[in-house]
């Protein structure tokens, strides 16, 4: 079997024969690692890309990720310790913030370039960030803040990681609407992405 019909049919957003071609594959004697790789991920992949360069919009990238997590469902059982992940990241909205549509596209986007994410929802206090990323050991916080209002919770974040000793271990990514460069510089966060793609990009390279 092909496994790139799988990739394609994930892009298309078709969640049901996605499913049914991983049945298949599965039935075939096709390991789950390389379903996964070859055909899941693969796709996903190139949603993020086109996505990045404006080819397709939000809408598109959640109905592919609603593909893609259908299939991985049927792979979960049988890729037990076979898949290295990649790496650990906690993220979150930050507190006093309900928006939530790009943290879900960011957490959509690293766990298809095989990052295990932690999604800890919106209106996050500094300290449930800190706590996570110690008790779950994740190498990188990432934080979310589509209001002006709430951007200085990022610092918060920041001061809160070095108080805990744990600023040398763990990375911090900031990003969102009124969020800067220039911003993440001045609160001494490690890295600003100004969407979703290349936050996965970042993301990986961290791990990597």
């Amino acid at each position: 079997m092909d496994l790139q019909e799988i990739s394609v049919q994930l892009q298309a957003g078709k969640a049901k024969i996605v499913k049914t071609l991983v049945q298949q594959a599965l039935d075939e004697g096709i390991p789950a690692k390389q379903i996964l790789e070859e055909g899941l991920l693969s796709g996903m992949s190139i949603v993020g890309d086109q996505f990045r360069s404006g080819e397709i919009f939000v809408p598109e990238v959640l109905v592919a990720a609603r593909a893609m997590n259908m299939g991985a469902a049927l792979l979960k059982p049988h890729l037990a310790g076979e898949v290295q992940v990649k790496g650990k990241v906690c993220i979150g909205t930050v507190r006093g913030d309900l928006h939530d549509i790009g943290k879900n596209l960011v957490k959509m986007l690293m766990e298809g370039k095989g990052l295990e994410v932690i999604d800890l929802g919106t209106d996050v206090a500094p300290e449930t960030f800190i706590k996570t990323a110690i008790e779950q050991d994740c190498s990188i916080i990432g934080c979310s803040a589509l209001l002006t209002t709430t951007m200085g919770v990022m610092e918060e974040i920041v001061k809160a990681a070095e108080a805990a000793g744990i600023r040398d271990k763990v990375k911090i990514m900031i990003g969102g609407a009124p969020v800067t460069e220039a911003f993440c510089r001045q609160i001494g966060a490690d890295a600003y992405t100004p969407d979703a793609a290349s936050a996965a990009d970042q993301a990986v390279a961290y791990c990597s």
